[in-house]
């Protein structure tokens, strides 16, 4: 059945009920995740009926396809997170158009992003940009992210950058059908985390790990942030997440 755009409310109810079950199986607070709605391929009236819902951040997948959609939002008090795949030659954009970038999977990226917000900010004064290091979770040869023996010196460098700041670490795990499946991925995901911010001495709160099928366990693996697509605004013409 095509997606009916109302029942976003209704989704959106169900999704926190098992958000909440979740959190109090790992002894957490429904409060302490946040919902990333990924509007990806959603059209704006979407984005506009998920905000009246209460969603206030919302994840876009492409740089250009923000943009299409950026002048019929960009009104409402929400944070704009770019989850997908970035292009290098796109940064500079990328960093005007987000207020936080979870894809970040190079120094090389995370240097053109610095500049980009330097240059935003001789225009416009603004804060430093919030970042995320996504981290390889899939071996699948088209699948994005820094490797668990790259992610300290990234970590490192990312950190020296003076107009980024780095949050924590984001990861997606292969399409299992079986969620349990993805539990160990998520932990480890969790155990870089640690490792890395007891390494640095920064706190990295941020886990950006579990989305439609599997964020419940994701949520009792530490995740903070989990990114719905399907579940909150219906079934997809192309991508899932």
């Amino acid at each position: 059945m095509a997606h009916e755009h109302s029942s976003i409310a209704g989704n959106l109810s169900l999704i926190r009920e098992r958000i909440e079950r979740a959190a109090a199986r790992s002894g957490r607070a429904a409060g302490e995740i946040t919902i990333v709605g990924v509007s990806k391929t959603f059209p704006a009236e979407h984005i506009q009926e998920a905000y009246a819902a209460g969603i206030r951040h919302f994840g876009e997948n492409r740089v250009q396809e923000w943009e299409s959609k950026q002048a019929r939002v960009v009104q409402l008090d929400a944070v704009w997170h770019l989850v997908g795949h970035l292009q290098s030659n796109k940064a500079a954009r990328a960093a005007r158009l987000f207020h936080t970038v979870d894809s970040l999977d190079s120094l090389d990226l995370a240097r053109r992003l610095d500049r980009g917000v330097a240059g935003a900010s001789m225009q416009t004064p603004a804060s430093r940009l919030r970042v995320l290091i996504e981290v390889r979770l899939d071996a699948a040869p088209s699948k994005s992210g820094a490797s668990d023996a790259e992610l300290p010196a990234l970590v490192d460098g990312v950190l020296a950058l003076p107009h980024l700041d780095l949050q924590g670490l984001m990861g997606v795990p292969p399409p299992f059908g079986d969620p349990e499946r993805a539990r160990p991925i998520f932990r480890r995901l969790r155990e870089l985390r640690d490792a890395a911010a007891a390494r640095t001495g920064s706190p990295l709160p941020v886990l950006s790990m579990g989305m439609s099928h599997d964020f419940e366990v994701a949520v009792e693996e530490g995740a903070s942030e989990v990114r719905i697509g399907s579940a909150l605004f219906g079934a997809r013409r192309a991508e899932t997440a």
